[in-house]
C-alpha cells in the first residue's frame, strides 16, 4: 500500500477485523487496519473455536450469516495451512432437548442413540463441523492480507468522531471496544477461559448444551493439542486466568473423556466476548464520513465472520 489516504480504515484486528479487511481489499479496496493491540492479543486468539451459531440474535441474519461462513470455512478446510479442519463429533445434553435448527447444514448430522452418549447425558446429535486452530488461522489471514497489500497500524481510536476525514469509510470491528468507540454501553463482556492441553489422542470433539449456564464443557482437538472449555460469565471484566475454574474445566472435560484428566497442560486463555442483544452491522454518516459497523458478535465471532464482513464490505462499497 502507499502512502495514500486509504479508501477504508478498519478498526480491530480481530477475527472479524481481519475478515472485513480481507473482503474490502479483495473487493479492491485500498484498506488499512487501525487497532490498540496485536491480533495476538484479542479475543478472537482466545476462542477454542468451532463453527456453529452461539446464542445471538437477530435470528434471522444469523442464519443467513453463518451459513455463509460455514461455506467458507469449508472450502478454506481443503487448503494447506489455513487452520481449518472438519472434524466429525458429539453434541449433547444431558436432559430432552431439540436438535438445533442449522443442523442440517453439517455433514453427516444425526441423532444419537443413548447408548452413544457418556453417561448422564440422554440426548445427543452427531455431525461433522469445521474446527479452527485460530493461532494458525489468524496467521493465514494476515499472510492474505499482505499479499493484498492492507498493513496494520498499532494506533488507539479513543472515538469514532475522531476518525472523520481519515478515510472514505470507517469500519468499526473493535469488538468490546466498541462500547467506548461508539460509544454503545449496550456492548458488554462475557468471560470465557480455556485450557490447552497436550493432545492424549482425540481425534473428535465433544460439546455439551449447557443453555445459558456460565459453566461450559467441551473438548476440541486440534491435531497435537486439544482446547478444554470453558465459561461463561456475563459482565465480568477479569483478564486473567483463575487457577480454581482451570481446575474445574479439566476436571468436567475428564468426566467424559478420563484421559484428558492427566494431559499435560500448556496453556491458560481468557478472553472477554463481545456480547450485545443483537448483532449489529449497518452503516451512518457522521461528519460527512460513512461509519459502517460489524461488532457484538459474542461467542459466534468465528461463525459469523465472512458473512457479517460481506454485508459490512457491500454497505462500505454504497451496495
Amino acid at each position: 500500500m502507499n502512502e495514500a489516504k486509504p479508501d477504508a480504515i478498519v478498526i480491530g484486528a480481530g477475527v472479524s477485523g481481519l475478515t472485513t479487511a480481507m473482503c474490502l481489499a479483495e473487493a479492491g479496496t485500498r484498506v488499512a487496519i487501525w487497532t490498540s493491540e496485536p491480533t495476538e492479543a484479542t479475543t478472537s486468539m482466545a476462542a477454542g473455536a468451532m463453527w456453529g451459531p452461539y446464542h445471538v440474535e437477530p435470528l434471522d441474519m444469523v442464519t443467513a450469516w453463518s451459513s455463509v461462513t460455514l461455506e467458507a470455512l469449508q472450502e478454506l478446510a481443503t487448503q494447506t495451512g489455513a487452520g481449518v479442519r472438519l472434524v466429525p463429533g458429539v453434541e449433547a445434553a444431558r436432559h430432552e432437548v431439540d436438535p438445533p435448527s442449522w443442523g442440517n447444514q453439517l455433514d453427516g448430522f444425526r441423532m444419537c442413540d443413548r447408548s452413544e452418549l457418556p453417561p448422564g447425558f440422554s440426548t445427543g446429535w452427531r455431525y461433522t463441523a469445521p474446527l479452527v486452530d485460530m493461532s494458525m488461522y489468524l496467521t493465514y489471514l494476515r499472510r492474505r492480507l499482505d499479499a493484498n497489500g492492507v498493513q496494520i497500524h498499532r494506533q488507539r481510536v479513543a472515538a469514532l468522531v475522531e476518525m472523520a476525514g481519515k478515510a472514505d469509510v470507517i469500519v468499526n470491528c473493535a469488538g468490546l471496544g466498541a462500547r467506548d468507540l461508539v460509544p454503545d454501553p449496550g456492548v458488554f463482556p462475557v468471560r470465557g477461559q480455556i485450557v490447552v492441553v497436550k493432545n492424549p489422542g482425540i481425534t473428535e470433539f465433544f460439546s455439551e448444551d449447557t443453555g445459558a449456564g456460565e459453566d461450559l464443557l467441551h473438548y476440541y482437538p486440534h491435531q497435537n493439542t486439544v482446547v478444554l472449555g470453558g465459561t461463561a460469565q456475563p459482565g465480568s471484566w477479569n483478564p486473567n486466568s483463575d487457577p480454581e475454574t482451570a481446575a474445574a474445566i479439566v476436571r468436567r472435560c475428564a468426566e467424559v473423556e478420563p484421559s484428558l484428566g492427566g494431559a499435560e497442560i500448556i496453556a491458560h486463555r481468557v478472553g472477554l466476548r463481545p456480547t450485545r442483544s443483537r448483532v449489529r452491522v449497518d452503516s451512518e454518516q457522521l461528519n460527512g464520513t460513512r461509519i459502517v459497523h460489524n461488532y457484538g458478535h459474542g461467542g459466534a465471532g468465528v461463525t459469523l465472520s465472512w458473512g457479517c464482513a460481506m454485508t459490512a464490505t457491500k454497505l462500505a462499497l454504497g451496495a
